[in-house]
């Protein structure tokens, strides 16, 4: 049977022995099977591999249909932001710790694989948010966020004050540490270890968890996907601010700025095996009792 996917590029942890070994095995797997076989050039640096052209992320987003992610959900996560604005099913081989987002074991990726190139496999669509910071009136940054955004401040234990309005209807003001607003698939990362609801991924949702709030009746918030969030930070704040996306990029944030984060046009396409069970997932990632009977 001919391969559903012909363009295959490889993304990888660089500087990471098993990683390497990994990534050199499936690049010769998929040559064997027919593939065009690009790499990822952060990783490509690390290892020798015939007939593979390297390529940047975007390069490799704009070339090839499907992408492979050799890492952890960190890696995953670097790779979606970019990845989700092309037409690039993503699918992720686990060379980290939970790996919530990389579904294949390194020893068992060739059966896996193999049924991936076969079409023996399920296509699921998550939602980023985008993240903008509007300051007199003008957008003076912007990214995308596959887990999460965190407002936040840059000292540690340090109270902040914020406002949040929701479509433009004021929620709450806030005394805290900051804020977590994530998507489905990010209520299994920061926001489950401040005490937030685990979202599935189908839901068109955001979740807002204020860190460590001053206030003893805060709860939780979750609202429709397709609302508009702003956060407001009073121009009295003595603070240096930030929000984060995904642990890895951080805008700055100064007093009197607005930040405004709604559903990103684009989606990642994330790839899964028939047999895959987000259930499943949870309790092996986060060791939930088994069945009693």
């Amino acid at each position: 049977m001919p391969s559903v996917f012909k363009r295959v590029g490889l993304v990888g942890k660089p500087n990471h022995p098993d990683t390497t070994t990994t990534l050199v095995s499936v690049c010769q797997f998929l040559q064997q099977q027919g593939c065009q076989v690009f790499v990822e050039q952060k990783v490509g640096h690390d290892v020798e591999l015939d007939n593979v052209e390297q390529l940047s992320l975007l390069e490799l987003g704009q070339a090839c249909d499907l992408a492979i992610v050799i890492g952890g959900d960190g890696n995953m996560l670097g790779a979606a932001r970019v990845l989700s604005r092309f037409d690039t099913a993503v699918i992720g081989i686990n060379r980290g710790n939970l790996g919530f987002l990389t579904d294949i074991h390194p020893e068992a990726f060739e059966s896996a694989l193999t049924q991936v190139l076969k079409g023996q496999f399920s296509i699921e669509e998550r939602f980023l948010l985008e993240v903008t910071v509007h300051r007199h009136g003008e957008v003076k940054s912007v990214n995308s966020a596959v887990n999460e955004a965190v407002l936040h401040s840059d000292k540690v234990a340090h109270m902040i004050e914020f406002e949040v309005y929701i479509n433009d209807k004021f929620v709450f003001s806030q005394r805290a540490d900051g804020l977590i607003l994530s998507t489905p698939t990010g209520t299994t990362a920061y926001s489950l270890s401040g005490g937030g609801p685990i979202l599935t991924p189908n839901l068109n949702a955001i979740c807002l968890l204020p860190m460590f709030p001053h206030s003893l009746t805060n709860r939780p918030l979750v609202v429709d996907a397709n609302s508009s969030i702003q956060l407001i930070v009073p121009n009295r704040s003595q603070a240096q601010l930030g929000v984060t996306c995904d642990g890895h990029v951080t805008l700055p944030v100064l007093p009197g700025d607005e930040i405004r984060i709604q559903k990103h046009p684009d989606l990642l396409k994330l790839i899964h095996l028939k047999d895959y069970n987000y259930f499943n997932v949870l309790r092996r990632k986060l060791n939930w009792g088994s069945k009693l009977y």
